[in-house]
């Protein structure tokens, strides 16, 4: 029967045997704000791979899919931006191993404290 330490920290699932990767800070993420993103094949699985982060729910969905998928770091620095994350962080639909795992890193991104306001 496995067991695991007390004190050993919580490790969060994007979705089954997938961690979550969350950067060590949200100002190393310098990707684009605007114009036509497309991402590699590895992080969307669509013939249709581009995005106009122009269009907010394209913006949106872009986000969601690098913040499940992603497995390097390099990849979050490349696609997302701290601000940007920041804004849109109340309103992405992600799994709850992802939300816990990037709110666990970076306090502020929690629910009620995005903004300053509760």
């Amino acid at each position: 029967m496995p067991t695991s330490a007390p004190d050993a920290p919580a490790r969060h699932l994007a979705r089954p045997h997938r961690p979550v990767l969350v950067a060590g800070t949200l100002g190393e993420l310098a990707g684009p704000r605007h114009g036509i993103v497309e991402l590699p094949l590895r992080l969307w699985w669509n013939p249709h791979r581009a995005f106009d982060l122009d269009q907010p729910t394209m913006l949106a969905w872009m986000y969601e899919n690098v913040l499940r998928e992603a497995v390097r770091v390099d990849e979050l620095r490349n696609y997302l931006h701290g601000a940007t994350l920041v804004r849109l962080w109340p309103e992405l639909n992600l799994p709850r191993g992802v939300r816990a795992a990037w709110e666990a890193r970076h306090p502020m991104l929690r629910r009620g404290t995005v903004g300053g306001h509760r």
